[in-house]
């Protein structure tokens, strides 16, 4: 919008401190009698020449700044030029460079170079090499004895494990870099290439009867397998971290506890003065234009204002009903839904809805989408009635401090929550579990 209309102006001075409820406004609106609710989203049609004129005058406070000079531009070359992070290099071209540095023939690195091209972001060589023989073209003359030469070259570059077809091969490529002498490093070895499957299901005592080894010497050999990396490529990756940047701060001041809108997250929006003072002097059919935009822009500044509003009155709501969450943790979550908040704040609940949605709130507990504040209810014994959200948060207590010989099934987590008044069935604890992503009481048990 600003690229386009020429009246609305984005400030970005870092003296703008962005606005709060029952305080001056540094962000520029008119009195709004109808701030109650949303607003529809339809541009206003242009007011006449002699209005807005009148309005450019009067409203005073829809300029920002120091008279629209934002115009001019430092002619520093440190602004004009900013310092570019350098681009991380790639599995494919770390492998490459290994390569193009080694004494292998031109014909072996071409065939090597092959093989990198079909690994996946992992590390992992996910096609056969059958498969893979059946469709080179057959003047390259390449056979699979070939193939096997170039794989057992690729799997020795770094980073170890690059090149594995399989888990137990990634991990067993690891072991065989280490030092010859590491403790319990061939049995590791043993154990990845033969009994990975029976480490994964915790069957601990076929492994110790098939390792000849007691507790102890498991203990280590786990550890051991464990601190491998199972996807060597993924330190090369690309992707992008995406940071969350709160849109409202919850703190504790004087006892109670008080949201407030992040100003780093809201446009610091404004009518350009320049062009309005065009507009205010002009009386030719150019103005007419200008005029519209001058509107436009006017309407916008209003619905973002209204909208960080709505946003900051839903979140003073949730904090006021989870006033136990902020205090004692999810545990204490009272179950809430939308239309409990919309009544409060007489809002329609597809519009809680729609400002809940990815918006995220700070608070001394972490960062939580607002969503996550609201959930179903669960019957208790006594007629109450207990929050979704805070009977994950006890299962997870539960399976936190469980013994892990001896870890707690569903139907034991499901009766020690009924001895706390709480009915859940054994399938929503499991349901809460899984949604959680905390494994089965199988795969927790240890030794």
């Amino acid at each position: 919008m600003a690229q386009e209309n020429p009246l609305l102006e984005l400030d970005d001075s870092a003296e703008y401190q962005g606005f709060q409820p029952d305080n001056p406004s540094p962000l520029p609106a008119e009195e709004l009698s109808e701030s109650q609710g949303e607003s529809t989203v339809n541009t206003p049609a242009a007011e006449d020449d002699a209005e807005t004129k009148t309005n450019l005058i009067d409203e005073s406070d829809w300029f920002e700044g120091d008279g629209g000079s934002r115009g001019a531009r430092d002619d520093d070359d440190e602004h004009e030029f900013p310092q570019q992070a350098a681009e991380p290099i790639s599995l494919r071209e770390h492998l490459n460079l290994q390569i193009s540095l080694s004494q292998v023939t031109e014909r072996d690195r071409r065939i090597v170079g092959l093989l990198i091209d079909g690994l996946d972001d992992d590390g992992y060589l996910t096609q056969d090499l059958e498969e893979l023989v059946s469709l080179l073209p057959p003047e390259l003359e390449i056979d699979l004895d070939d193939l096997h030469i170039a794989l057992e070259y690729l799997q020795h570059l770094e980073p170890p494990g690059v090149g594995a077809r399989n888990l137990g091969e990634c991990l067993a490529l690891q072991l065989r870099a280490l030092p010859e002498d590491t403790p319990y490093r061939e049995q590791a070895l043993l154990l990845v290439t033969s009994h990975l499957e029976s480490l994964a299901s915790r069957d601990f005592r076929l492994i110790k009867k098939s390792l000849h080894c007691d507790d102890d010497c498991l203990r280590s050999i786990q550890y051991l397998v464990t601190h491998l990396n199972p996807k060597p490529g993924s330190i090369f990756s690309t992707a992008v971290a995406r940071y969350i940047v709160p849109d409202v701060i919850v703190t504790k001041s004087g006892g109670a506890w008080v949201a407030n809108l992040n100003p780093e997250v809201m446009p610091r929006l404004g009518i350009n003065r320049y062009y309005a003072s065009i507009l205010k002097q002009s009386h030719d059919d150019s103005a007419q234009r200008l005029s519209s935009q001058l509107q436009e822009a006017k309407w916008l500044i209003r619905n973002v204002k209204q909208r960080f509003d709505t946003i900051l009155k839903v979140s003073c709501a949730i904090v006021e009903r989870q006033r136990q969450f902020f205090e004692h943790g999810a545990v204490a979550m009272r179950p809430l839904v939308l239309r409990e908040i919309a009544d409060t704040l007489d809002l329609h609940e597809s519009t809680v809805s729609r400002v809940t949605t990815q918006k995220f709130m700070r608070t001394p507990r972490g960062i939580f989408e607002l969503k996550y504040f609201f959930g179903s209810h669960v019957a208790t014994d006594t007629g109450g009635a207990c929050s979704a959200t805070a009977i994950r948060a006890l299962i997870k207590q539960f399976v936190h401090g469980e013994n892990v010989k001896k870890p707690l099934s569903d139907s034991q987590i499901s009766g020690i929550l009924g001895q706390q008044g709480i009915v859940v069935a054994r399938r929503t604890v499991a349901k809460y579990r899984e949604s959680m992503q905390i494994p089965p009481v199988s795969l927790r048990k240890s030794f």
